[in-house]
């Protein structure tokens, strides 16, 4: 199923796409779990599949504003350089890490499919990412990599925006240029983990105003969904709600000769067959 939190008017809600409608579940859930991530951390993710499987849409899935599929997470993961292509792409003759590379973003840095990302004034360096999330669905600490499955609520994409110039202002520190206001996007919706294999081989694209950037599959990860989730959990508890972005492939705009860096008016879209497309424009931070 495809979960979704949107916005018509001043009304905010989640529910899952059927067709061209959506099944309102927070008018009826709201009450005890007023967003998907509450939804989530109350374990009552199942009981929302069952009520879905039973309703109709009741609002036009056109009229909607998207907002992040899990507005309100405890925690947001990040992972860099975790295709091996990417490791590559840096030519520093460096070997495959044996760890994974993790930062972390706030809930503030991105906005939902459609929404427009900001390119702020202090940086002419705003780029794009695209990225496969994987959404926590029950709690866990030090998960073994054979269970790591089972603590997934679904899947989701992500356009990790970076502002490249504000992740070099010290030796180890990316969290400027990862935290911008609206830098990034999320979503369009969570695909639950049952419509997709354990083991499946994702494809990732990236189009900047239609032009491919990225094209990679997980079969290139460096470090699987599983032995993220495994190595993220020895020493922090996940939580619902948790997003972990597992990383991109090769072909961001600060590898380019010279960099495509993205401008006002450029449209990016971040595409999976299995979890759809993430589309946002790019327009100049308000003043």
């Amino acid at each position: 199923m495809r979960f979704v939190s949107f916005a018509v008017g001043g009304y905010t809600s989640f529910g899952v796409v059927k067709g061209d409608g959506v099944v309102d579940l927070g008018s009826s859930l709201g009450r005890v779990c007023p967003t998907f991530g509450a939804l989530l951390r109350a374990g009552e993710l199942p009981r929302a599949i069952e009520l879905a499987t039973q309703r109709e849409p009741s609002v036009a899935l056109d009229t909607i504003r998207y907002l992040p599929p899990v507005p309100d997470p405890e925690k947001i993961i990040c992972i860099g350089i975790n295709y091996g292509n990417r490791n590559e792409e840096y030519k520093d003759g460096a070997e495959a890490p044996k760890y994974p590379s993790v930062f972390m973003r706030t809930p503030g840095s991105l906005v939902g499919h459609l929404e427009p990302i900001w390119n702020p004034p202090e940086s002419e360096q705003l780029d794009y990412e695209g990225e496969i999330v994987l959404v926590i669905g029950r709690a866990g600490r030090r998960i073994a990599e054979k269970d790591a499955w089972q603590h997934v609520a679904g899947l989701t994409l992500m356009n990790e925006g970076s502002v490249r110039d504000w992740l070099r202002h010290s030796k180890f520190n990316v969290t400027p240029g990862k935290n911008f206001e609206r830098s990034g996007s999320v979503g369009p919706w969570l695909v639950t983990t049952d419509e997709i294999a354990a083991n499946a081989e994702l494809r990732v694209t990236t189009r900047v105003n239609g032009e491919l950037r990225q094209d990679d599959t997980t079969a290139n990860l460096i470090f699987p969904f599983a032995r993220l989730i495994a190595y993220l959990s020895s020493f922090m508890r996940l939580m619902p709600g948790d997003l972990i972005a597992t990383g991109t492939p090769t072909g961001a705009g600060a590898r380019f000769d010279p960099p495509k860096y993205l401008r006002n008016g450029d449209v990016v879209e971040v595409h999976v067959p299995e979890l759809g497309t993430l589309r946002n424009p790019i327009i100049d931070e308000p003043r």
